[in-house]
């Protein structure tokens, strides 16, 4: 009975963590932000193309997240 508990919750709190393998950035040298949707309102100033790139090329880029999805 234990067990099952367990694996009940441990299956009900992994179901809510969102993997993120992806995300948005605007492709230009001063860019300083990476983005989990390309909707984001901190992409709107964005005068360049917005890309889609994996998580770890815009962390190698030294990018963070953006503030208004954090």
């Amino acid at each position: 009975m234990k067990k099952a508990a367990l694996l009940f919750i441990f299956i009900t709190l992994t179901s809510f963590v969102k993997i993120v393998d992806n995300v948005y950035i605007c492709d230009s040298k001063g860019a300083k932000k990476y983005h989990l949707i390309e909707t984001c309102r901190g992409l709107n100033a964005c005068k360049h193309e917005v890309v889609k790139v994996t998580l770890k090329e815009a962390k190698a880029k030294g990018l963070d997240l953006c503030g208004w999805e954090d």
